[in-house]
This record gives structure tokens, sequence and C-alpha cells, in this order.
């Protein structure tokens, strides 16, 4: 159900820009410094109600994190290293990006830290199967492609509704989302983990 599971569609619609980025010279990790960037600059826009800003920052932060893995392979140059600069890169910008959308004040502490903690336990989940030598899991109702698509999604509705909904923006009842799927998907993650140890 996650958008994870068209990545093999993605890649194709990805082929110029690698292509474009070959000729140009740049790296793997030109796409993913960019990406990371991206994500504190669309923090930092969400924080101070830039809410425009914000989702078009969350856009170049998704284009460049598939950007980077896909040069990565076409270039042949995929490695541990760069695998572990990406995880760590995009729980960075995770953390980042909801911080600044509750430190902003489109949710409160508590909805912040709800949405943080079930974001970072489901990805974590999924990169401990990897580490228990199950195969990496992107399973689960909500993934990391999911969650940047939401993203925009609510951005723009709050931009074009700018009234809030019950006392909260779009965002922010985003974080209420993330919160609840967020810890599902990490609860979906474990039993698949634990019926394949």
């Amino acid at each position: 159900m996650t958008l994870d599971r068209l990545r093999p569609y993605v890649a194709g619609l990805l082929t110029p820009a690698i292509a474009g980025s070959k000729r140009l010279g740049l790296t793997p990790n030109f796409f993913s410094v960019g990406a990371l960037v991206a994500a504190f600059a669309a923090g930092v826009a969400f924080y101070y109600g830039e809410v425009a800003w914000g989702v078009l920052l969350v856009a170049v932060n998704a284009v460049f994190d598939a950007l980077d893995g896909a040069l990565a392979r076409e270039l042949e140059i995929a490695s541990l290293r760069g695998d572990f600069i990406d995880h760590v890169s995009d729980r960075y910008a995770d953390i980042v990006i909801i911080t600044g959308i509750f430190a902003g004040g489109a949710a409160s502490w508590q909805v912040g830290v709800f949405a943080l903690t079930g974001v970072l336990m489901s990805s974590y989940m999924g990169t401990q199967a990897q580490a228990l030598g199950v195969g990496r899991y992107y399973g689960g109702i909500l993934g990391r492609a999911d969650r940047l698509v939401l993203l925009i999604i609510a951005g723009v509705l709050d931009l074009v509704f700018a009234a809030p909904v019950y006392g909260m923006p779009y965002l922010g009842w985003l974080l209420v989302i993330f919160g609840v799927l967020g810890h599902y998907t990490a609860l979906q993650r474990i039993v698949y983990i634990w019926k394949r140890l």
C-alpha cells in the first residue's frame, strides 16, 4: 500500500535527470547533501509559517533523495557508506521537517513528539530487519515516500484553505496521522521481522 512499491516505475521517470546529471558531472553526494539542505530549509520555512516555501523544499528533498541512489546505481558506485549516509540524512530530514511544523505552531509539542516517534520507529524497524539478516523491509501502511507526498498535499491544502480545521491546520492534523500510522507501521514491521527470525 505504500508508494515505496512504485520505486521501479519512478526509476524510469528519473532517467532524463540522471542522464543530465552525468553530463554535468554531478555526483550522488551532491544530491545527498542537497536533499539534506532542502530538508533543513523546509523545517525553517515551516517554523516561520512560510508554507509555500516549505512545500517546495519538501518536493526538492524528495526528488534529490530519489536521485542520489539512482545516480549511484547508474554510475555503479553504490556503496555501504553511501547507503549509510542516505539513511542518516533521511532521519535528520524527518526530524527537522516535523519539528519545524510543530515548533512553528501547527500542532502542540505533544502531537509533534507523537509524530516524530512514530516516524522514527517505523524507519528504524525497516533498517533493523536488514541488520538482523531478514533483508531491508519497506512494508507497512506508511513509508517515507508516502510521508513526503502527504506533506506536500497537506501544505497545499493549508495554502488553499487557510482556515484551521477543528483548531489545527492540515499540517497539524497530518502530524497526528504520522503518529498513528507511523506507530502502526512500526508494529507491522515488528510482526514481519519476528515471524522471520
